[in-house]
């Protein structure tokens, strides 16, 4: 028996089967880099809506390292030149940069690798030119182990430095009218959080990213752009 030959899809129905696409750009806490049983809160989110039903498409783009500066000028690079996005412009964008901007060189008084007044201006700059393009969310900044710097015997990170940019960052999503989700204070007010950081005090380990996986899964913003319902079987703490 031959072949069943099946008829081709129109670009309307096309559309209509196609989920939405998220692309989620930022650093190592996007990368996943400490969770060592589901890679990340990124990942769990993609893994999460992988088996829901109309559950959007997620690309963790996170490098390690990557500051404002870096994703500002990669950011569209990185839908333009991959498979299914390359010729459409993925229907969101989740930021989460900024706590490596925040560390300070060389001593804990020492120059931060991008001034506050700068990242600011950046990020509003950055936001903007996203949100001519497509709907996009921002994440705040994680708690760091201020007891064990510096990292990389060079890089002094404080938890003073990083509320002070997460309140940046916060007032920034709030001038360009885009949804923000802030992490630090609400992470620090748990009393296990410091358990939940790597030794070498600035990356998460596997608690720290399944706090923020079920602070996005309940983020109305998020789930909205999403058209989806919180996950029932979530309890945040």
């Amino acid at each position: 028996m031959g072949l069943q030959s099946w008829p081709a899809a129109t670009g309307v129905e096309s559309m209509a089967i196609a989920p939405k696409q998220l692309v989620v750009l930022g650093d190592s806490g996007v990368h996943g880099w400490g969770d060592r049983e589901r890679g990340g809160w990124c990942e769990r989110l993609r893994l999460d809506w992988m088996g829901t039903p109309k559950g959007p498409v997620v690309y963790g783009l996170g490098v390690r390292g990557d500051g404002l500066e870096r994703v500002a000028a990669r950011w569209e690079q990185e839908w333009t030149c991959r498979g299914e996005l390359r010729r459409k412009t993925p229907d969101g964008v989740i930021l989460s940069i900024g706590l490596n901007d925040s560390a300070r060189v060389g001593r804990p008084d020492g120059r931060p690798q991008l001034n506050l007044d700068g990242y600011s201006f950046g990020m509003g700059q950055l936001l903007d030119e996203i949100k001519s393009q497509t709907s996009v969310l921002v994440l705040g900044l994680t708690p760091v182990d201020e007891h064990v710097m510096p990292f990389a015997d060079c890089l002094w990170y404080s938890n003073q430095e990083v509320a002070a940019y997460e309140r940046a960052l916060g007032e920034v999503c709030q001038e360009v009218d885009v949804p923000f989700l802030a992490l630090h204070e609400s992470m620090r007010a748990q009393s296990e959080w410091l358990s939940w950081i790597e030794p070498d005090g600035i990356h998460l380990n596997a608690s720290g990213h399944h706090w923020i996986h079920q602070q996005l899964v309940q983020w109305d913003a998020l789930l909205g752009w999403a058209g989806l319902e919180p996950l029932a079987n979530v309890c945040v703490s």
